[in-house]
């Protein structure tokens, strides 16, 4: 065991209070964590706020190079935060070390990023500015599924824009983030960044703090309507990505053959705990039977062991509060439908769920209608294109969507009519810096990402006057 401290003003120190957290594939204690009290988390938003004058100050191109010198550090030890990360999160040591090569390429890309001002109007009575300020304090939120790669679609964009950052990772896996933030601490001046760990008691202390002017919140629709409604004490801007229960629509002129491997890739990466995966898979009739049989060759065939293992394609789920939730969603499987691959839990130490497969199944089951965040996987057997459109939309999300067929252009039509964020054609899960992604209906607000993304951490200011002589 290592230890591991809190970053606050620039030091690193130790908790006021200790947690322990669980290696999830041996449900064994990994280390002894900080767990920072009400005060301390305090005391970074103190920080955090003493340090934005300066920071706002900086020059952007100065603020880019530390956000770019961090993706270095990022890069030079990946191999360490890779390995802390599997050991916490529980995810093949392959993928580990995609998410945090894949963080440094976030801060790479979000720290390249601009915020021209622009000219409205220049005519000859009136010049109108559009500028982009830092709104100051920002807190950011991070869920235990992919800790490292979504703190990096927050934290290089709230630094470049001016803003200073209060970061809190979940308690089930705060390690890689703490390793993090004493890897990079001396890169930016003291205050700028601070992060801080709790017990799951302190979020709704960050969402009503009058001192944080944002919040950036990456979780459960559920937690969010809190973080929304908490917020809203003090008016704060909110960024919220939220769950999912993405359908994928098979067309009727698919090879099953083909497309049977980037769906259930699409459906069980991470073990699906992905807000985006396939959650509902809406299959036609003629090519029912035959993609059933395709998945289920290779949920028989997918290694499910420790991350740290060579060879291992799935791991565990990462707490035991997600892993007795997946369990419940195994039973209402096996009432509801027809479980044709996995469909329990594993006879060993760990959160290992066999990879299922369900067909026979229909709306009105647990497993259809919610989100299951676990490698479940539904088939819904349909006829007609209008009426599996109708479904898929029936859902009070709205995160993303794919469309599977031979015929983009008969894809695409379909994709225009699904009420997601974002509808992939002929893949999913295909995620970019560049690209703009954020939920509709309750799977969010906001964006994340991007340009767009960069400006959520703005305050728009329109400077408007006469032309200068």
């Amino acid at each position: 065991m290592s230890n591991y401290n809190l970053l606050i003003d620039g030091k690193m120190v130790p908790g006021d209070l200790t947690m322990p957290v669980l290696n999830p594939a041996t449900e064994e204690v990994l280390a002894q964590c900080p767990r920072a009290s009400k005060a301390q988390l305090d005391a970074a938003v103190a920080a955090a706020k003493a340090a934005y004058p300066a920071w706002a100050a900086t020059p952007i191109e100065e603020r880019r190079k530390l956000v770019i010198r961090m993706a270095d550090v990022i890069e030079a030890n990946s191999g360490e935060l890779a390995r802390l990360l599997t050991s916490e999160q529980g995810k093949p040591l392959a993928d580990a070390t995609g998410e945090v090569l894949g963080m440094a390429a976030f801060f790479r890309y979000l720290g390249s990023l601009d915020l021209p001002m622009r000219v409205i109007e220049n005519s000859g009575d009136r010049k109108v500015e559009a500028y982009r300020r830092p709104l100051g304090v920002v807190g950011a939120i991070i869920p235990w599924n992919y800790p490292l790669l979504i703190l990096s679609f927050k934290l290089p964009s709230a630094l470049l824009a001016g803003n200073t950052l209060v970061v809190k990772p979940a308690p089930t896996t705060p390690l890689a983030t703490l390793r993090f933030a004493e890897l990079i601490k001396d890169v930016l001046p003291k205050g700028v960044l601070n992060v801080i760990t709790d017990a799951n008691d302190l979020g709704g202390e960050m969402t009503k703090h009058p001192d944080i002017r944002k919040i950036s919140f990456t979780g459960s629709s559920a937690t969010g309507q809190k973080v929304m409604a908490s917020a809203a004490q003090t008016l704060k801007r909110i960024t919220l990505e939220l769950g999912g229960n993405d359908a994928g629509i098979v067309l009727d002129d698919v090879d099953p053959k083909t497309v049977a491997p980037g769906i259930f890739e699409g459906a069980f990466q991470n073990s699906g705990q992905v807000c985006l995966a396939i959650k509902r898979l809406y299959v036609h009739e003629s090519v029912y039977d035959e993609l059933c049989n395709e998945l289920v060759a290779i949920a028989r065939n997918t290694v499910v062991d420790d991350g740290s293992k060579q060879g291992t394609k799935l791991g565990p789920l990462q707490n035991k509060m997600q892993y007795e939730k997946v369990k419940a969603f195994l039973e209402d499987a096996h009432k509801n439908g027809k479980v044709v691959a996995g469909g329990s839990a594993m006879d060993r130490p760990g959160y290992f769920i066999e990879p299922t497969i369900v067909r026979d199944i229909q709306e009105g089951s647990k497993l259809v209608d919610e989100e299951q965040f676990g490698p479940v996987l539904p088939l819904i057997k349909y006829s007609d294109k209008e009426d599996v459109i109708r479904r898929a939309n029936a859902t009070t999300y709205g995160l993303g969507a794919s469309v599977w067929s031979s015929d983009v252009k008969r894809a695409h039509e379909v994709a225009s009519q699904l009420e997601s964020g974002t509808v992939w054609i002929n893949k999913h899960l295909d995620m970019a810096p560049n690209i703009p992604f954020g939920g509709a209906k309750q799977s969010g607000i906001g964006t994340e990402f991007a340009e767009e993304g960069l400006a959520e951490f703005t305050q728009l200011q329109i400077i408007n006057g006469p032309p200068a002589a």
